[in-house]
């Protein structure tokens, strides 16, 4: 088949046109090519989707499926009024953050959304309302050839949010040298979907002319759960130091991710569901999941190939980790 992906040349992007190269498909990825290389032999259309002339060099083409991995409403507003008429099947990677409510475990597709924020901008804070814009716009224009893949938190190797990392890579190089590990002992839930899972599952849903719209994610774990995980592939130790989320509140730690952050710590009850999706319906479909230890060990040996004192983009520094303990008293385990 022939499959247009609307990226192709950053993380998740590049996996789902090597998961449509491992399937046997011919692939073209449209991108402005500066996010990295596309993988041999793909075909790499270089375009910006800002421009009114964007897909001039594929829209005179007939696809089998498109895949669009877009967050600016205007670009997927683009795309299908260019592409909608040309191709079978179309497939947009959306994300749970879509939810207006994160407090209930459990919820599926069917759970009330943000309102729609239709123009482009970069802000976190509407992230989740132009993703719901973007799926409004495919749905509006090929919601009978389309499926809506809302993913969960993205892990595995080339994790460049530093989020899915930064724990197996802390076990695995502790800041202290009595190899303690500072962790929030929240009982909270954590979901995330190995990166190579999900754009298997796109290709193959896409390909298979699956429709509708689903939760895209993996198992549903207790926190603490993955951090015995990743402390195992990293072969920690060391002592296991670990706060309330009130404590980590008063010591200025945030949650989630940015600059002196502890990843995957959210606070709660707010953000009881934010992770604890229902994945029902993608799993109909044909999703399946590694385990979670794999992804982990494989996000490891990515992250000591990149060098682990890199800049990041969540986590503790080091030295913020030291002070942190030391207030701690250490003598927790």
């Amino acid at each position: 088949m022939n499959v247009l992906v609307l990226g192709g040349t950053a993380w998740l992007g590049r996996e789902v046109a090597l998961a449509a190269l491992a399937e046997g498909h011919e692939v073209v990825a449209l991108a402005r090519g500066e996010s990295g290389s596309v993988p041999d032999p793909v075909e790499l259309v270089r375009a910006d989707r800002g421009e009114a002339d964007a897909y001039d060099a594929v829209a005179r083409r007939d696809w089998d499926v498109v895949v669009d991995v877009a967050r600016q409403p205007s670009h997927v507003r683009g795309a299908v009024a260019a592409l909608g008429g040309r191709t079978g099947s179309w497939v947009f990677v959306s994300s749970c953050s879509v939810y207006a409510r994160d407090d209930s475990p459990g919820d599926d597709e069917s759970a009330a959304l943000h309102p729609a924020h239709a123009e482009d901008d970069d802000g976190g804070e509407t992230y989740g309302a132009r993703k719901v814009a973007c799926e409004s716009a495919v749905l509006d224009a090929v919601g009978d050839r389309a499926l809506v893949a809302r993913s969960g938190l993205v892990a595995g190797p080339g994790d460049h949010t530093d989020r899915t990392g930064y724990w197996p890579l802390r076990f695995a190089l502790p800041a202290t040298s009595d190899g303690a590990v500072l962790v929030p002992g929240a009982d909270l839930a954590t979901q995330v979907v190995d990166v190579r899972d999900l754009a298997s599952f796109l290709v193959r849903a896409g390909t298979g002319a699956a429709t509708g719209v689903v939760n895209v994610s993996g198992p549903v774990v207790p926190l603490a759960t993955h951090l015995d995980t990743a402390r195992e592939v990293a072969g920690h130790t060391g002592p296991v130091v670990e706060v309330t989320q009130e404590w980590l509140v008063e010591h200025e730690v945030q949650p989630w991710s940015g600059p002196r952050s502890l990843p995957l710590w959210l606070p709660l009850p707010d953000y009881a569901g934010f992770m604890a999706r229902d994945t029902t319906a993608a799993r109909a479909l044909g999703l399946r999941t590694r385990p979670l230890a794999e992804t982990l060990a494989d996000t490891l040996a990515w992250e000591l190939r990149q060098g682990p004192g890199r800049l990041r983009r969540a986590g503790l520094s080091p030295a913020e980790e030291a002070e942190l303990l030391d207030a701690t008293g250490r003598h927790r385990t």
